[in-house]
């Protein structure tokens, strides 16, 4: 009945990749070719399974017993070196695999002889049995510490939770309480039949999930809602016997033994027909459905109305179990967590009677990063402590410092990492080498896995990166990840997460910042180094060159302001030293320019990123990494070419090589590298160079590509054999020419059959020299395309069918020339049951400059741009007119610039909240809408247009005005600004008056008058109380600020 949550010893994971490598066809094959002592490989294996299976007991162990903690460590460094030299065994069968491959595709007998290879032939079997003598030790001394087979010591038990809360000792839960609350009272529309509302809260350990479930189960105003209330403490075993006996135990008042859970269920479900019921299910762990559909069996027979509060760490429980969206629970502010622990370090809950302590305290609520029950628990701790030295000793202290018994910190952040999966647990680990507060992607994270060998592959047949998405995402579920306040796209870990993976992670991931260079020891495997301050001194980097077995070198930016310095000896010195690295960033670095040639000689390197340095060209050396998954070349600007064997680079799964503006050619033979997942750009040979077919075979090519160069494609059939239609995995898609076109029929014919998959989402067409576009380009068959821009193609007379693509959302026509009229091609078949752009929310023109009419919708078009948003119009210096439709719903931003001739009548757009125009001396404002919160107008025309419409209409939403490039002499309507306006900005309007009127006393916070206003000779501030920011510039006539004393005052 009870599902238990099982996760894994950390080093579990660590010995399987061990196993799969010692059964692998590659490494045996290769030591039978060597005449190796197999027995030696059958002896590691039963070794490693013989402590593999007390691992869960010392897992737990090491917590309360240094022995077995410093046992563990030594079974981490010996596994490390194990897998150290499996894997060299690994590269070296695959080397000599590819020779012989090689030289049978010329032609050449193999003279492939395994007992005749430049590798450590004497030492190879020496190295196994030291190995084999410390792994031997490891496992008898097993039994002295006591460790047992099958036995995992679970964590301690922990005091189970009540509905029991004291209000006055929460801080800064008001609208989380206020949230829930209102998620208890409202109706029951978007709860489905048989259904009871289900309410999750999500966060991490010790952030105060219990509390708030707490706060709003004995809140007032919910007290007459249900019929009865009931508060279970699930906690890590999901019983579903034992939930539903208390349900129903609560609901009888009576003790319900001797019933099987047959019986409990068919008596709650009777008892609760008709009621309306509050449960809460506090501290829920239970991630499988089914378990969750047995118990809830009886609950969907409640009244409407009926509620289940669920507490989680996890997003995928909660997804099991929700039928509103999660409530998460974010960290508390730096003021309630001050309350908070005053209350808890003293008895009058402030710092008045201890005046010394306050500034020390403060210091130590900073390291609790916002989580309640470290501010509780440390309050709680110093509690009876009034000495400094005391304080100050805890403020030192790393959390992991504190004992068991100190710190209830441990129990609850251990109890995430303790249910961990193995694999999870191994990834967890790694991140320890991040600094605290450093912001991080998921495909970084992920590619480091992934060269590190902590992503386990499965049967089936995902991608080892799908593999560490999935990882990943299982992290950001169970909260050890959060995503950024400031980047949705990054995330970060929790202060006490980042200590928590130091703890677990011992001696073997160091973060190199400033004044610790010292503590770096040699079994350190993973070092980060936090940019700037490394600096180029080989003395300071000689502890980091002690540890010699690093696997993992990377700098990490704080900050944008720091940089870090190396010379080209130094880096000599970091590949030289460090023959064991797997990854190698020297990404924004900036003083060397080039790599050594022994760089080739880094046997286990799977992910280099040299992204953002001075790099002009690389070693042909770098041919000979075939173990490289990852190369980041993007943004080296000096970069004039790669290596011209690459193709050897079998297992390279990820080539950057973006922005590499110097870049102009590929190397012969990509076509080999067909584990190819990521390769950002394409540049299509000359006549000699590298053909475009060369992409036939890379079929896996994910997410960008920009094919560049396309005007050195010679014959039309090489864009065909791209196989570009074959490649479904392509999201977006770059097409670039250079230069005037030779033949427009040419570009066009090649454009033609570079016709891509139906699952494109994006799509840039640069330079194009035909003078109409494929017809595939505007086909309906294109479901996902969501993004088009055609820049450049100046031969263009006409725009593509567009109208008819389902899903487009952003469109962008820049410098296309040759086009003069927009008309009924542009929608696409008018007999469609499509209304034309259906889904499009962004139109804009640029540069545009022979562009002189859109046609006006036709009546079979009457629908068209429903959900447009945005509109920009700018630089079509020829337009006269504009054949939008009469009513555009959705429009909120409308701008048109630089259109000197045109006239059109400005459509109907009640949602409008932003207006541009400028420049455009023809159009005329008729009216404005009540929802416009900004204007930007230029022209006199415009600004006349302008005033006059305000003095018709006043705007009530107005808060921002820009008035500029206005020379006739016109009377600022000051009477009839909105109250609501903020920011006025008046530019390059020399005739304007500007009249010091009692009604300018709006909201305006912000005025900029430039080379205007020339009849102003004073200026009153009293007509602005609220200004925040003047800005006045070249008013020749300006002579005074007038500033009552009233003014002065306040």
């Amino acid at each position: 009945m009870a599902a238990a949550v099982v996760g894994g010893a950390f080093l579990s994971a660590f010995l399987q990749v061990l196993f799969d490598r010692i059964a692998s066809r590659e490494v045996v094959d290769y030591l039978q070719g060597k005449k190796f002592n197999h027995r030696l490989l059958l002896k590691l294996k039963i070794m490693l399974l013989s402590v593999n299976g007390v691992l869960d007991d010392a897992e737990e162990k090491q917590i309360r017993n240094l022995a077995v903690k410093e046992w563990l460590d030594e079974l981490e460094n010996a596994a490390y070196d194990t897998e150290d030299l499996l894997d060299e065994i690994a590269t070296e069968a695959l080397q000599f695999k590819l020779k012989a491959g090689s030289r049978t595709s010329a032609g050449m007998a193999s003279d492939f002889n395994p007992t005749y290879l430049n590798f450590y032939d004497l030492d190879i079997e020496t190295k196994m049995e030291e190995n084999l003598e410390r792994l031997e030790f490891l496992v008898k001394q097993k039994d002295v510490l006591g460790l047992k087979e099958g036995v995992g010591e679970k964590p301690s038990p922990r005091i189970p939770t009540t509905s029991l809360v004291d209000e006055t000792e929460v801080y800064g839960r008001d609208d989380d309480k206020e949230a829930i609350i209102k998620l208890l009272l409202r109706d029951d529309d978007d709860v489905g039949r048989n259904q009871v509302c289900v309410i999750p809260i999500v966060g991490m350990g010790g952030i105060g999930k219990t509390t708030l479930a707490q706060l709003a189960y004995n809140n007032d105003k919910i007290k007459d809602q249900f019929d009865f209330k009931v508060w279970v403490c699930v906690s890590e075993e999901f019983d579903i016997f034992k939930v539903t006996k208390t349900v129903l135990s609560a609901v009888t008042s009576h003790c319900c033994d001797n019933m099987d859970l047959d019986l409990l269920q068919v008596r709650l479900k009777e008892l609760l027909v008709g009621k309306k019921f509050l449960i809460v299910l506090d501290d829920v762990w239970n991630e499988n459905y089914v378990s969750w559909e047995v118990m809830s069996k009886p609950f969907k027979h409640g009244a409407r109305g009926s509620r289940i509060i669920v507490t989680t760490r996890s997003e995928k429980v909660a997804s099991i179990m929700r039928t509103t969206p999660n409530h998460y629970l974010k960290c508390l502010l730096d003021e309630d967590c001050q309350q908070l622990f005053a209350n808890h370090a003293f008895e009058k809950g402030d710092f008045s009677s201890h005046p010394t302590l306050e500034t020390i305290g403060r210091e130590i609520v900073k390291k609790c990063k916002g989580l309640p029950l470290a501010v509780k628990t440390l309050g709680g701790l110093l509690r009876s402590k009034m000495d400094v030295g005391e304080w100050e000793r805890i403020l030192n202290s790393d959390i992991w410092d504190l004992s068991a018994d100190e710190s209830d910190i441990h129990p609850s952040l251990w109890l995430s990492y303790h249910y961990l999966p193995s694999h999870l647990k191994r990834c967890f680990a790694f991140c320890s080498i991040l600094p605290k507060g450093y912001e991080f992607e998921k495909c970084e994270l992920v590619l480091l896995w992934m060269a590190e060998n902590l992503l386990q592959q499965t049967k089936s047949n995902k991608r080892i990166e799908e593999v560490g998405d999935e990882y990943f995402n299982d992290l950001v579920s169970r909260s050890f990840f959060v995503r950024s306040s400031a980047d949705v796209s990054r995330f970060i870990m929790h202060d006490l997460m980042t200590d928590l993976a130091r703890f677990v992670s011992k001696e073997y991931c160091f973060t190199l910042e400033e004044g610790n260079s010292k503590d770096i020891v040699m079994k350190v495997r993973h070092l980060a180094y936090v940019t700037g301050y490394v600096k180029n001194d080989l003395k300071r980097l000689d502890s980091v060159f002690e540890a010699t077995r690093l696997r993992t070198l990377l700098p990490l930016e704080m900050s944008m302001f720091t940089s870090t310095y190396l010379s080209n000896e130094v880096v000599d010195n970091v590949i030289l030293k460090l023959r064991h690295l797997r990854a190698l960033s020297l990404s924004k670095i900036q003083g060397f320019n080039k790599l050594p040639e022994s760089i080739g000689e880094l046997r286990h390197l799977r992910y280099l990123d040299l992204s953002e340095t001075m790099i002009y060209r690389l070693p042909e050396s770098v041919s000979m990494l075939h173990n490289l998954q990852t190369l980041n070349l993007s943004d080296c600007y000096y970069l004039t070419e790669l290596p011209k064997d690459m193709h050897h680079l079998i297992n390279l799964r990820h080539l950057d090589i973006s922005y590499c503006y110097k870049l102009v050619e590929m190397p012969r033979q990509v076509s080999k590298l067909k584990n190819l997942q990521t390769l950002s750009t394409f540049f299509a040979g000359k006549e000699n160079g590298t053909k475009i077919q060369e992409l036939r075979e890379l079929s896996n090519l994910r997410k960008k590509l920009c094919l560049e160069n396309l005007q050195n494609v010679i014959n039309v059939e090489d864009a065909l054999e791209a196989k570009l239609l074959n490649k479904k995995y392509l999201e977006e898609l770059q097409f670039s020419w250079k230069g005037e076109p030779d033949d427009s029929r040419h570009d066009m014919d090649v454009l033609d059959k570079l016709m891509p998959h139906m699952n494109l989402e994006m799509l840039y067409i640069k330079g194009y020299g035909g003078t109409r576009f494929p017809n595939w380009l505007g086909n309906r068959s294109f479901y996902n395309l969501v993004f088009i821009e055609l820049s450049g193609c100046k031969y263009c007379n006409c725009l593509p069918s567009l109208g008819q693509l389902p899903s487009l959302k952003t469109l962008n026509i820049y410098n296309l020339y040759g086009v003069v009229t927009v008309g009924a091609e542009f929608y696409g078949d008018s007999s469609a049951a499509i209304k034309p752009f259906p889904s499009l929310e962004a139109l804009r023109f640029r540069r545009m400059s022979n562009w002189e009419e859109w046609f006006p919708v036709q009546v079979e078009y009457d629908g068209a741009f429903l959900n447009l948003q945005e509109l920009e119009i700018g630089d079509c210096d020829r337009l006269i007119t504009i054949g939008l439709p009469y009513y555009l719903p959705s429009l909120v931003k409308l701008i048109i610039d630089g259109c000197q001739v045109l006239a059109s009548s400005l459509p109907k757009t009640p949602a409008i909240r932003q207006l541009e125009l400028g420049n455009c001396e023809n159009l005329e404002l008729k009216e404005l809408p009540q929802t416009v919160e900004s204007i930007r107008i230029g022209g006199s025309n415009g600004v006349k247009s302008l005033i006059d419409a305000l003095r018709n209409n006043q705007i009530l939403c107005l808060q921002s005005l820009h008035i500029h490039n206005c020379p006739s002499s016109i009377t600022f309507p000051a009477e009839s600004l909105s109250i609501s306006l903020t920011v006025l900005d008046i530019h390059n309007c020399e005739k304007l008056e500007f009249p010091m009127h009692h009604s300018l006393k709006t909201s305006i916070q912000k005025i900029h008058i430039s080379n205007s206003c020339g009849s102003l000779v004073f200026f009153s501030l009293d007509f602005f109380s609220n200004l925040k920011n003047l800005d006045i510039k070249r008013c020749k006539n300006l002579e005074s600020l007038v500033v009552s004393d009233l003014y002065a005052k306040t």
